[in-house]
């Protein structure tokens, strides 16, 4: 039990890495494409109501007319991707999850969708260039590291053509204002993380310092022990508009969410239009 011991008396350092990546676990990315494709959730995937009013909102705002080439990262098993296709816009999605991508091309095949899906990291993946539209949506930027949101900024804004649009929401601070450090324990058999009986230890850390937080799950069954860093950076507007600066974009809109509601500050999501 010393190695169970030794990662839950240390608070993490911040932004340290995972044991391993999940995303592409055997068991767990099949809870995970189960949950994306839960219309009723807002776990992997926004409930599907909203999902319809988001991409509804965009096509709106941002008509395939006028911003026709649509890059999708994040894009899970094609969710988003699919309603983008269907409103007009030439899509490609990107994604780390093989076996979200494995669904998302066959569910394309299936609609004769004619929808481009590319499987890997796209904080190390080359963009190319040419798109007028670069959407991430479901807050995935802020569970990347400092120095990983700068590198791919960067990446986003080489990728735009003029007046190109970087469309993407976060989590604000308001969304952790009163909740506290926790540390629990669970006995779960067939769980979310494992087939295996197991003990699982959930714990939540506050890096108040940073607007940063941390879900910690330790995973102890009979011969092994894995643990899994959910990070979760909040953002302040201010904060948005120093790094989007710094990465060459010069005009912003912000709503309350990303689709289409009126921002308040004491709202827990914001959304960001960043204009090239």
């Amino acid at each position: 039990m010393k190695n169970i011991f030794s990662i839950i008396c240390k608070k993490p350092e911040l932004f340290e890495e995972s044991q391993k990546n999940m995303w592409n676990d055997e068991y767990i990315s099949k809870n995970m494409l189960k949950a994306h494709l839960n219309k009723n959730l807002d776990s992997a995937t926004r409930n599907y109501d909203f999902v319809k009013q988001s991409v509804e909102w965009i096509a709106r705002i941002l008509p395939p007319t006028e911003y026709p080439n649509l890059l999708d990262l994040g894009c899970g098993p094609g969710i988003y991707s699919e309603l983008f296709f269907e409103k007009g816009y030439n899509v490609k999605g990107v994604d780390l999850s093989e076996r979200s991508i494995r669904f998302a091309k066959k569910s394309a095949l299936q609609k004769m969708l004619n929808i481009e899906y590319q499987c890997g990291d796209y904080t190390k993946l080359s963009f190319e260039y040419g798109y007028n539209l670069i959407s991430l949506i479901y807050c995935d930027f802020g569970v990347l590291s400092t120095f990983t949101r700068k590198k791919i900024l960067s990446k986003i804004y080489e990728a735009l053509l003029p007046n190109g649009v970087f469309l993407f929401d976060v989590f604000t601070p308001q969304k952790y204002i009163d909740v506290k450090e926790i540390r629990e324990w669970n006995v779960e058999k067939n769980g979310f993380w494992t087939e295996e009986l197991c003990l699982v230890l959930h714990s939540f850390y506050r890096y108040d310092e940073y607007n940063t937080f941390l879900n910690q799950y330790v995973i102890s069954t009979e011969n092994n022990i894995e643990y899994f860093n959910i990070w979760e950076h909040t953002f302040t507007l201010q904060e948005l508009k120093k790094d989007l600066k710094e990465a060459g974009f010069t005009e912003f809109e912000c709503w309350g969410n990303i689709a289409g509601k009126v921002y308040k500050e004491t709202d827990t999501t914001m959304c960001i239009l960043a204009r090239k």
